[in-house]
């Protein structure tokens, strides 16, 4: 079967750190036959939700830009490989803002119920995050993960793994780090196996 993947970088900065951990996790990806894409959120126009709840009598979103059609195309995919820098504990702007924007997505499922993702579905669409912080701690991506986990509940994606690499400064960038880069190809080749497999 055509597996279908697309990445989502949601820094600020263009090739940076995470943006090139995505990128290997999607040349992984590649290399077993996947059809990839990659979404640089900073490109894009789309503002931040404004909680006019309108959605959850419509089901549509009425701010009318970049965001709508993009989770249109979300939605299509096979597989999603969210992307971002830990910035001041969490995740960054550009990301939450369209995490937010998901809200339409939300209220089809949990307001108007309109919108039902079966169990099959959601095993055979996998999400995955990537992220990458300048600081050794352990928990420093402990802020990042309900977010993501709330993102991919919404759109009918598995919590499937996590690419994470803290302690950047001491590695001086991802490409000092001994084994980050070959993890994230390896899980780009593995992922796509086995969503053929299911």
């Amino acid at each position: 079967m055509d597996v279908n993947v697309m990445g989502i970088s949601g820094s600020p900065h263009r090739h940076g750190n995470t943006e090139t951990l995505l990128d290997a996790f999607l040349d992984g990806a590649a290399e077993e036959g996947a059809g990839i894409e990659k979404v640089i959120l900073k490109k894009l126009d789309y503002s931040p939700c404004r909680g006019c709840n309108t959605c959850h009598k419509t089901g549509i979103c009425i701010m009318e830009d970049d965001a709508p059609p993009l989770f249109d195309r979300i939605l299509s995919m096979d597989c999603i490989a969210v992307a971002s820098p830990i910035y001041s504990m969490g995740i960054t702007a550009e990301l939450k803002g369209l995490i937010d924007r998901a809200q339409y997505i939300w209220a089809k499922k949990f307001v108007l119920k309109t919108l039902y993702f079966p169990n099959e579905h959601i095993q055979r669409h996998k999400g995955i995050f990537i992220s990458t912080a300048g600081l050794s701690w352990d928990n420093v991506f402990d802020a990042a993960f309900p977010a993501i986990t709330a993102f991919f509940n919404t759109i009918g994606f598995e919590y499937h793994d996590n690419i994470i690499a803290n302690d950047m400064d001491k590695y001086n960038g991802i490409k000092g780090h001994p084994t980050a880069l070959d993890e994230a190809r390896d899980k780009g080749r593995r992922v796509v196996k086995e969503i053929r497999s299911l």
